[in-house]
């Protein structure tokens, strides 16, 4: 059982965190010192907290050790790849020569840094270093301005003067009634 003395301040402290610091561990660490500070057993917090008695022990801990500061830190796992080590590099290569797909940047990676990887661990670097696919599209031909005049007054001016007929007969089989 870990012993810790709270002053009002503290108290005051951890309440307000318990609820208005930004990140969710945070406040779940700020509430079971909060409990802890209210004299509350430690099987009663990890009942209400939902946690088991090792976290709970380890958060009352790191507050012992290092106060409220040590239970704002967050130490989440990353991993980093051996690419973001040669990343200045490869960015520089790639802004010179654009790969045209992820296996050709894969193809590339491996033949500067003798790295392999698959295609995808590769798209995922190109995004985190600011590259992204681009997209292929047309591109419109020629257009011939002299033809296009032609096809107009033919065909549209027909079009145009063509008198639309009042009773045309429907495409439908079915025929007319009135209400």
């Amino acid at each position: 059982m870990i012993k810790i003395h709270f002053t009002d301040e503290e108290k005051a402290a951890l309440d307000y965190e318990r609820y208005n610091h930004p990140h969710p561990f945070v406040r779940r660490k700020m509430e079971v010192v909060w409990l802890k500070s209210q004299g509350v057993p430690h099987q009663e917090i990890c009942r209400l907290a939902n946690l088991c008695s090792t976290t709970v022990t380890t958060y009352l801990g790191e507050y012992r050790d290092g106060g409220m500061d040590a239970l704002k830190t967050l130490r989440f796992r990353r991993p980093t790849s051996n690419l973001d080590d040669r990343r200045a590099t490869l960015e520089e290569h790639f802004r010179q020569h654009p790969p045209a797909s992820a296996k050709a940047a894969m193809a590339e990676i491996e033949r500067l840094t003798g790295l392999k990887r698959s295609p995808e661990s590769i798209r995922q670097f190109m995004l985190r270093s600011g590259m992204k696919c681009r997209k292929v599209g047309m591109v419109p031909a020629k257009a011939d301005l002299a033809k296009q005049d032609e096809f107009k007054k033919k065909s549209w001016n027909r079009v145009w003067k063509k008198p639309r007929q009042a009773n045309a007969r429907s495409s439908s089989s079915m025929q007319r009634t009135s209400c």
